[in-house]
């Protein structure tokens, strides 16, 4: 009897201290793109470990990540620059922990695509022209439109400007424009990697590097956000995730080959993809510079004078003060 009481006893001490020894969880929504496997491939593999979290990440769509901002479904959610005064508009405070998408330094992103047997020389030759569109609401989308308008000196409105901009689905693109149902394309990284591969498009204006010229930074997309009471209640929690999801991205860089052929097999694509994605189309930072906070009030100025926003918040107020810096 005196055995049975000890070992209960024993088996309560252990159930009560269990408890205390488990992980947190960091829920984190994120893009679905054979890229982000790429970043994340370290913390999935069991890599980029911790003693005090687990990162239960979940890819989604667009429209996915979209509606589940307000619901704050995610403790982390990957969210779109302009998200961040669209929803401080509905009352909802968005707090950046990092910057996830900026043009890479090759500059061969947001590209004006045209078939190579096309007479278009120029932006201006585009004029009346139709341009093909993966999301005319977009961050990115934005950032070109603001190139093409501030660099090229087009009108870029969508009622009544230089052009007749199409939305489609994004891996539509490059047949519509193949088929000549459009007469120009932005295309997403992987269908403009696939194009020069092709040999048969060629771009008109690479508008980040457009941007860069003009207004001295990278341009930046997309950032990892959460709430504010959400870091409240557990600061020293989302300071891990963004170790844990910076130290990813290092890996990633470092292993690029390796990482790249790891994801080529699960999303059939070239196992050069990622590498090239991370040096010529877009980064994924998993930290925070001033360069980029510069660029989240360039787009956000330029929106509010083409009209889509009212108020520009500053980067200062809206960044988390132990984001990691680079």
């Amino acid at each position: 009897m005196r055995k049975l009481t000890i070992a209960a006893l024993t088996g309560l001490a252990t159930a009560t201290a269990t408890p205390s020894l488990a992980k947190e969880t960091i829920t984190y929504g994120y893009l679905l793109d054979p890229s982000l496997e790429g970043v994340l491939y370290a913390i999935k593999q069991g890599i980029v470990k911790s003693d005090k979290i687990k990162i239960e990440a979940t890819a989604l769509s667009i429209p996915a990540l979209i509606r589940s901002t307000p619901a704050k479904r995610f403790d982390v959610i990957m969210n779109a620059v302009m998200a961040i005064p669209f929803a401080k508009r509905r009352g909802i405070d968005l707090v950046v922990l990092s910057t996830a998408l900026r043009a890479a330094k090759g500059g061969l992103g947001a590209g004006i695509w045209v078939r190579k047997d096309s007479p278009f020389k120029s932006i201006a030759d585009l004029k009346g022209k139709s341009i093909g569109n993966y999301a005319l609401r977009s961050t990115g989308t934005t950032w070109i439109r603001i190139a093409l308008w501030k660099v090229h000196g087009a009108n870029v409105s969508y009622k009544g400007g230089d052009f007749k901009w199409v939305q489609m689905p994004a891996p539509t693109l490059l047949a519509a424009l193949e088929s000549k149902k459009i007469e120009a394309a932005t295309l997403i990284h992987a269908q403009a990697y696939k194009a020069r591969q092709m040999g048969k498009y060629r771009v008109l204006a690479w508008t980040n590097r457009d941007i860069k010229k003009k207004f001295g930074v990278y341009s930046v997309a997309a950032v990892n956000v959460t709430y504010p009471e959400k870091l409240e209640a557990r600061p020293e929690a989302f300071k891990e995730f963004n170790r844990m999801l910076r130290a990813s991205v290092l890996y990633a860089v470092k292993n690029a080959d390796a990482v790249g052929k790891a994801i080529s097999k699960k999303f059939k694509i070239s196992p050069a993809f990622f590498k090239a994605w991370l040096n010529n189309y877009s980064f994924f930072p998993g930290a925070v510079s001033a360069q980029d906070m510069k660029a989240m009030e360039t787009v956000w100025q330029n929106a509010k004078e083409m009209g889509i926003l009212k108020k520009v918040p500053k980067a200062a107020d809206v960044v988390w003060k132990h984001a990691v810096r680079e």
